[in-house]
């Protein structure tokens, strides 16, 4: 019985650092997309005022 203890332990450790890597994936693509798009906009600003 310990060892089953001992492996849903450990199981449940895995799902729990499993879900923080999927959430930091997430937010970094998030973060990133963001971050270009503003570049995009900056960039988008600068030729129009360079054509006026």
């Amino acid at each position: 019985m310990a060892v089953l203890n001992s492996f849903l332990s450990y199981l449940l450790l895995f799902a729990l650092l499993v879900v923080l890597a999927v959430a930091g994936a997430f937010v970094g693509v998030h973060l990133r997309k963001r971050k270009d798009a503003k570049e995009e906009n900056a960039a988008s600003d600068a030729s129009d005022e360079t054509r006026a």
